[in-house]
């Protein structure tokens, strides 16, 4: 889950590295490092974020050189477990993404033939390796080097003995960028976007050599042509564009990509969703996989699915299906990952391509790992989202799962005209962004508290979930996200006039059931804040606090509800003063399992 970045070409590479860097500490922030070959290797990282790296740092002279900000799998945070590593000599220096399985092993060897390791971190037995078989060629000494290793990696290596950065990968994303005479390497696309859009995919089981004129990539012993791609984000994506913070930037957006997404044909798949999503299915339920935010859009799918299609869908945590999940004949897929290099995900869907099942990808990221394992993938085009916690790329991955159920119903009418006011969406969802007072107002109310609970019924309920897990994210509050029926068999044990709730209520047919709710925990003097339709008088009369949201369709309520969450989480946190775009523990992009 960390970020990497190299750079090889004309110009000092040092604040090359810096800007790369803080395009990707969204992926981790717990240390950072870089290291600049000259004649020598000049090495300096500790546990500060980039900005603070670079103040104290003095200008190193060199043009080839990697960087790397950490988020802590193994090993704690600190100065000697940050990246880069390097050997005995230090001749070589290493950035890693990913987790070595045999790293005990191999350090013990290391150790009986004399390597000295000054880290407690799985990385460090790379550059003495490199070290081991280094006979004049760090490429192939790299190559030797993982030969012996067990696990995942995303690498970039340089030795003041060459002029050029060597990469590999396995399991974990790394990519190349080319410029005019000058190469980069990143884990994401966004760390260099000022400098290049022009991209170069390394995939599974390739080392890239790599100097400022030119890209080899070798595959099990042999060399092989790769295209470039251009990347149609730009580098004004990356920026806050005057909001104070990237979330609400991107909560901003979302407007933008419902509309634009629900207005996409996705012609080139529609033939392949209708007839293989929704075929045989007195056979085998529809499955959806993901995790964190994307399992909670794969349950407002299930809902979708059910309520417009009349299919069967299960849902799983990609995490837990890969251990004890059955797969049945003839399973159909849909997994969901935002960045495509989630690592639970992506094993999920190797397990169920190896079983021949089809699998269509949501995912937000080109070129991603999950695009060249899936049957078919559907892009989000939610753009880059720099804020850990999901917002807008969740609103994406909704928005195509509803224009989903809408290519798939095309020939129900009955059902086509309902979805048809999915139009109005984007313009619901623009209002409540015009009439934040009232949620600004009761987020700093939340912030007082300690505990929150969030419930909702139906297809909403999966909205409670998701709008716990953004408080709990960017505020640290502990929240829990219920089905509101089920607070009665334990959850009410805990509740008490310090311990408010959150209630999504909707015009459908929970609805007298989510007002019943309501009275029960307004029994247990618990303050309550309903989100409602603007003219519902009846939450009105016995919540203590409402948010007013636009009335639309009830299938169409998670779009607008969870807006008004993101907001509310938003306040709660900026209340208490929290980083809210890198919060504490965590990172965007998780691919380690």
């Amino acid at each position: 889950m960390c970020g990497i970045v190299g750079y090889i070409g004309a110009r000092q590479a040092q604040p090359i590295l810096y800007n790369c860097l803080a395009k990707l500490e969204y992926r981790g922030y717990d240390s950072c490092g870089i290291a600049i070959s000259n004649e020598n290797l000049s090495i300096y990282k500790d546990t500060l974020n980039i900005n603070e790296l670079a103040k104290i740092v003095p200008i190193l002279q060199g043009t080839t050189g990697i960087g790397h900000s950490r988020w802590a799998t193994c090993g704690e945070p600190s100065i000697c477990n940050a990246h880069p590593h390097y050997d005995c000599t230090g001749k070589f220096a290493v950035v890693h993404n990913g987790i070595i399985h045999n790293y005990e092993i191999l350090k013990k060897q290391l150790i009986a033939e004399g390597h000295h390791f000054i880290s407690s971190v799985d990385t460090e037995v790379i550059p003495h390796l490199i070290e081991k078989y280094y006979k004049g060629n760090l490429e192939e000494a790299l190559e030797e080097a993982l030969h012996n290793i067990v696990g995942s990696y995303a690498i970039a290596t340089i030795t003041s003995g060459e002029n050029k950065l060597v990469a590999a990968r396995k399991d974990s994303p790394l990519i190349i960028g080319v410029g005019e005479s000058e190469r980069f390497v990143a884990s994401d696309v966004m760390a260099m976007l000022d400098y290049t859009n022009r991209i170069v995919h390394l995939e599974e089981n390739e080392i890239g050599i790599i100097t400022d004129s030119n890209v080899k990539i070798k595959h099990k012993g042999s060399y092989i042509q790769r295209k470039e791609h251009k990347i149609e984000w730009n580098s004004n994506a990356t920026g806050k564009m005057g909001f104070e913070h990237y979330m609400l930037k991107e909560i901003y957006e979302q407007p933008r990509i419902i509309g634009d997404t629900l207005k996409t044909d996705y012609r080139n798949i529609k033939q392949i969703v209708s007839s293989q999503v929704v075929k045989d299915k007195e056979i085998a339920p529809l499955l959806i996989l993901a995790c964190g935010s994307s399992y909670h859009a794969g349950l407002v799918g299930k809902y979708i699915f059910e309520m417009t299609l009349g299919i069967s869908v299960r849902v799983e945590f990609a995490s837990e299906f890969n251990y004890y999940g059955h797969i049945p004949t003839k399973t159909r897929a849909i997994v969901i990952t935002q960045s495509g290099e989630t690592a639970d995900t992506l094993k999920a869907v190797r397990k169920l391509r190896q079983a021949g099942c089809y699998v269509l990808a949501i995912t937000n990221v080109i070129g991603s790992s999950v695009t060249h394992i899936a049957s078919e993938t559907i892009y989000t085009h939610a753009g880059c989202e720099i804020s850990v916690a999901a917002t807008k790329s969740f609103i994406a991955e909704l928005a195509v799962l509803y224009r989903i159920a809408m290519l798939c119903a095309d020939k129900r009418l009955e059902i086509a005209d309902i979805l048809a006011g999915a139009k109005q969406i984007a313009d619901k969802g623009r209002g409540i962004l015009d009439e934040t007072d009232g949620i600004k107002e009761l987020g700093e109310y939340l912030a007082g508290y300690n505990t929150v609970f969030y419930i909702g019924r139906g297809i909403n309920y999966p909205i409670a979930l998701e709008g716990a897990l953004k408080l709990k994210e960017i505020s640290y509050i502990h929240a829990e996200g219920y089905a509101a029926g089920e607070m009665k068999h334990g959850p009410f044990a805990l509740l008490s006039p310090v311990t408010p709730v959150v209630a999504i209520v909707a015009r459908d047919n929970t609805y007298e059931a989510m007002i019943n709710n309501i009275r029960e925990v307004k029994t247990r003097k618990v303050p309550v804040i309903a989100l409602m339709e603007e003219d519902d008088d009846v939450v009105r009369g016995i919540a203590d606090f409402v948010i007013n949201i636009p009335c639309v369709n009830p299938i169409f309520s998670p779009m607008v509800n969870v807006v008004a969450l993101q907001l509310l989480a938003y306040y709660a946190a900026r209340k208490r003063g929290c980083a809210i775009d890198f919060p504490r523990n965590l990172a965007k992009s998780v691919t380690v399992e």
